[in-house]
């Protein structure tokens, strides 16, 4: 099957693309997209890999579902185009990192910008139905994502794992810790940002940890 997705990640996941839940998973996309509004737009759901290929991961962030109002998912978790008003969960994650890194909170929530150096934006449904949160799971992109990280988890070394929420750390359960960071917290959502997302300073021990580790630290 001919996925339009960053050269790097297609010979990495080819064996994927061949694999009966993707071919189920690819017919209820396109019928899905037929029949109404999902996000994000078609083009825009590997724009993850797109921008941060293979060799190039530093960090991954783990994200459950892209956001389902109009105008905010485009291919990167926690992410929304530029203009859009910060979703709850992004407006905490700008406080922690204003907090930590001492930084000030950005004009835009588009973070396309950390994608380019190196931060694996992942959601673990790569597509949702307009208004319906959690409407394409359980249909197969859970099974393709947990591919992408056991392909880096196998691969690489001396990435930083940012897992927040108990959905995210079970997803990440099987990395190895003795070969790469894994930073845990409860998840910046304002249900759960103040039993323990605020003050997990992630940001910065992820750039202390790629810099011991002869790494670029990423501009937050």
């Amino acid at each position: 099957m001919d996925v339009k997705i960053e050269e790097s990640w297609k010979r990495r996941l080819a064996g994927e693309f061949e694999k009966e839940y993707f071919q189920r998973l690819t017919e209820f996309v396109r019928e899905a997209y037929r029949q109404g509004t999902v996000y994000p737009p078609g083009h825009l759901i590997f724009s993850a890999f797109d921008h941060c290929p293979f060799d190039k991961v530093k960090v991954v962030i783990l994200g459950q579902d892209p956001y389902h109002e109009p105008g905010q998912a485009h291919g990167l978790c926690f992410s929304v185009r530029e203009g859009i008003p910060f979703p709850p969960s992004l407006h905490n994650i700008f406080k922690e990192i204003a907090d930590d890194c001492r930084k000030p909170i950005p004009h835009s929530g588009d973070l396309t910008r950390w994608a380019d150096q190196g931060v694996l934006l992942l959601n673990a449904t790569l597509t949702v139905r307009a208004h319906q949160a959690g409407s394409h799971q359980n249909k197969g992109w859970e099974t393709f994502t947990d591919a992408v990280i056991h392909q880096l988890a196998a691969s690489r070394s001396h990435i930083v794992y940012i897992l927040w929420g108990a959905y995210a750390q079970r997803k990440g359960n099987f990395i190895d810790t003795t070969r790469n960071l894994v930073l845990q917290s409860a998840h910046p959502s304002p249900l759960s940002a103040y039993r323990g997302f605020f003050g997990n300073k992630h940001f910065s021990k992820a750039n202390d940890y790629l810099i011991a580790s002869g790494q670029t630290p990423i501009e937050w």
